[in-house]
């Protein structure tokens, strides 16, 4: 079993699918600390210094001046700051995901058309051989 399990995980696709999980893990990171630390700081100054993931709504009733503070308490609430800073970097990442796969598309060389192997009589309409001098269905001489 060991030795089959050893087949399998060294296959080129299975190698190529864990790279790529690893690789999507640290840009996922990456990209997640670009919309935390370097995008939503600035669109939070802009609206007014809003600090995105320190929004929330607190279902307690209870007052909390701080995320962290209501958290600490064990409230219940509603973190929609680190929800929007999430959906931002969804979009980032799918944004950059279709641009990665349009430019492999891209470098794909589009596969030629096959010539085709029959035509149409033009005295039947059937479809007959491309080699064909004369239909084997209507018996018409075609031209070459």
């Amino acid at each position: 079993m060991l030795k089959e399990f050893k087949e399998f995980a060294m296959k080129g696709n299975v190698l190529d699918m864990a790279v790529g999980i690893i690789i999507g893990a640290a840009f996922g990171k990456i990209i997640t600390s670009l919309v935390s630390d370097v995008i939503m700081p600035p669109i939070g100054l802009i609206l007014g210094r809003v600090d995105f993931s320190s929004l929330f709504l607190n279902l307690s009733g209870a007052h909390y001046d701080s995320l962290a503070a209501a958290k600490a308490a064990g409230a219940p609430t509603i973190n929609y700051g680190l929800f929007l800073n999430n959906a931002v970097d969804f979009l980032i990442v799918a944004f950059v995901i279709f641009l990665v796969i349009r430019q492999v598309n891209r470098w794909k060389k589009p596969v030629p058309a096959a010539a085709p192997a029959t035509k149409e009589c033009p005295y039947c309409f059937s479809a007959i051989s491309i080699k064909a001098t004369r239909c084997p269905n209507c018996t018409s001489e075609l031209r070459a």
